[in-house]
């Protein structure tokens, strides 16, 4: 009797410390490319051995991206007639059974169906993941996004103890995207909360509202730095406002730079919120913090950390489109107190590189880090026009600093239809 009750004593403790390892979160670095999460998750090949994969943690998407190519090493068939996508086709695939992060196993029952983007090595332009981990999936999980430490826990429902400022979430129970109760400029609305996203984005008829009623913000036209998403046609006339502070659930954020959020976009995003919504906050907006989603409260954490924010707008004022061949094509240049800030670089040039280092091949983020630096500082560009190549000293300018005079369109080829 002794040896079994010895037994059974040893079976429950270890049934007590499997259950206590599997409600503990894991941790895991991320990568921080263009203000997108980027981390390592594993999948399981037909074979059985693993494979390490770059994901990108989109909260603001409730659909699973992938590659094609990714989807064929899983053997997972691909259903439906390719349709758009961004700079592309994709078909419907099969979702996977699970990923592992940090050894932890994420379910991924969640996703109805997943996109395969077709003929392209990354799931969007310029990015380098090969997955998303979107809304639906994060939505079962307590997450934390800690972007001063650079590193992205997630854990079963109560195993991250969260800090900072509290705000109720306006959950979707059905696909995991969040709406906050926000005020800007006096006037409540719901803001998305979307940390996949490069930048934040404001209705365009209230940012150009906020111009006239606030104008000593400063504003320009054109997405630069991270309000260069993705390198669309339309990022050429984006309106970009440096917004002095706005209320996003508890917390007043300040000095958030918010770009114009087309009409057909923004009401795509609110139908899939199933709610009213004036546009969306981006990880820009939040870089300084740790953001923390308790979805199974429908709570969200905002813990400053960083008391002292890195200039965002410091950058050589190109507008930029990744190609499929890993190459950028200058779509335009910003202007800079009126005048075009680098006027020897024209719309249609290929950026090659950034004082030495490769453009063609890098990501969105690694470019943009090129192109930054202190106000005055000189990046040398190696660029291509009509196959000839050509260097250009450009001036890192200061965009939308306090006080600072609105600029005006970006310049354009004459020789090139707008």
């Amino acid at each position: 009797m002794k040896l079994v009750g010895a037994f059974l004593a040893a079976v429950v403790l270890a049934l007590a410390l499997q259950a206590q390892t599997a409600a503990h979160p894991v941790t895991v670095p991320i990568t921080l490319d263009h203000n997108r999460t980027i981390i390592d998750v594993y999948l399981l090949l037909p074979d059985g051995k693993n494979k390490r994969v770059r994901a990108w943690v989109d909260n603001g998407n409730a659909e699973l991206w992938m590659t094609e190519s990714l989807a064929k090493q899983l053997e997972l068939p691909l259903t439906g007639e390719p349709k758009p996508a961004l700079y592309g086709k994709q078909r419907a695939v099969h979702t996977p059974a699970s990923l592992q992060i940090g050894g932890m196993t994420i379910q991924l029952a969640g996703v109805k169906e997943a996109q395969a983007i077709l003929d392209r090595e990354s799931v969007a332009p310029g990015c380098s993941a090969e997955i998303t981990l979107p809304s639906t999936v994060l939505r079962s999980y307590d997450v934390l996004f800690d972007f001063p430490s650079r590193q992205f826990t997630i854990g079963p429902p109560g195993s991250i103890q969260f800090k900072g400022q509290s705000s109720k979430m306006l959950l979707n129970s059905q696909n995991g995207l969040i709406q906050v109760a926000s005020k800007i400029a006096g006037e409540e609305s719901n803001l998305a909360l979307d940390l996949g996203a490069s930048t934040s984005l404001i209705s365009a008829e209230r940012l150009t509202q906020l111009q006239k009623s606030e104008s000593s913000w400063p504003h320009m036209t054109g997405g630069i730095a991270a309000a260069n998403m993705w390198g669309t046609e339309e990022e050429l006339r984006w309106e970009v406002l440096r917004i002095a502070n706005l209320q996003f659930g508890a917390t007043t954020l300040t000095n958030v730079a918010a770009a114009s959020f087309p009409d057909q976009e923004l009401k795509w995003f609110q139908d899939g919120a199933g709610l009213p919504t004036l546009g969306l906050i981006g990880a820009n907006a939040l870089v300084d913090y740790q953001v923390g989603l308790d979805y199974a409260h429908n709570t969200m954490y905002l813990d400053r950390r960083n008391r002292v924010s890195a200039p965002d707008m410091d950058v050589v004022g190109l507008i930029l489109r990744p190609e499929s061949d890993g190459r950028y094509t200058v779509l335009g240049v910003a202007d800079y107190e009126g005048k075009p800030s680098v006027p020897e670089v024209k719309a249609g040039n290929i950026l090659l590189g950034v004082d030495g280092a490769p453009a063609t091949g890098a990501t969105m983020g690694q470019v943009w880090s090129l192109l930054g630096g202190g106000p005055g500082q000189i990046r040398t560009l190696t660029l291509e026009r009509e196959g000839k190549r050509f260097t250009v000293d450009a001036p890192v300018r200061r965009f939308l600093a306090p006080g600072a005079m609105p600029v005006k369109s970006p310049r354009r080829n004459p020789h090139r239809r707008n």
